[in-house]
């Protein structure tokens, strides 16, 4: 994929991004924490506040990073901010206001690989970013769009109800984009972006198939 933008501009608009913007880094960590914790540990408010969580991070991404940062070497970034902006709607409305998108830790497959991309998008991501050479503050960090994406499907392989199919339009959209830009800069860690994209979509279509015909069987 050709881009309008070179991998040294790329780069220096992860460290203008990071140098200013710090410490929320640590923040999010703690939120993405929190949003775990709370799936495994749910209370009466769990599903809102990790949709809050969720919300937070793509208004953020789509206000601050694309906006804010990454329009001063792609237009097209204003483009991708008005999407995670439309993302983080979403997941307060549907989320937040109306409920409709709960969790629930289950010993099955779908959760033992939502662990696996949670773990992905806050461990494993920037321990090979580092490896690979994108060290702070020249490098994507949580709440940035890529590790962001793959903890959103994390997240969502947690589902204790069906999951309306349009919440994963702009994630699913993301992770193609994304994989293909970054790929093209040698950011391999992103091909766990695409993976996430992939497996993720196509197990939260089983696991909507198998809530589905569980309510026709009941």
């Amino acid at each position: 994929m050709k881009t309008p933008f070179t991998l040294e501009q790329f780069l220096d608009v992860f460290k203008n991004y990071n140098t200013t913007v710090w410490p929320i880094q640590i923040i999010f960590y703690f939120l993405g924490l929190c949003a775990i914790v709370l799936i495994f540990g749910k209370n009466r408010l769990s599903d809102r506040i990790i949709n809050s969580i969720l919300a937070f991070l793509w208004l953020w991404i789509g206000i601050v990073y694309h906006i804010a940062f990454f329009t001063t070497i792609n237009k097209a970034a204003y483009l991708f901010g008005i999407l995670f902006i439309i993302q983080g709607v979403i997941f307060l409305v549907m989320g937040v206001f109306r409920e409709s998108i709960r969790y629930q830790y289950k010993k099955d497959i779908y959760s033992l690989t939502g662990c696996v991309f949670l773990c992905y998008a806050l461990i494993l991501y920037p321990v090979l970013g580092y490896f690979l050479g994108h060290v702070y503050p020249y490098s994507p960090t949580f709440g940035l769009p890529c590790p962001t994406v793959i903890f959103t499907f994390g997240i969502l392989l947690f589902a204790g109800k069906r999951i309306p199919y349009f919440v994963l339009f702009i994630p699913a959209f993301w992770s193609f984009l994304g994989f293909f830009a970054a790929i093209s800069f040698g950011i391999l860690e992103d091909i766990g972006l695409l993976a996430a994209g992939l497996i993720g979509i196509a197990m939260i279509i089983a696991k909507n198939n198998g809530y589905k015909a569980a309510k026709h069987a009941a």
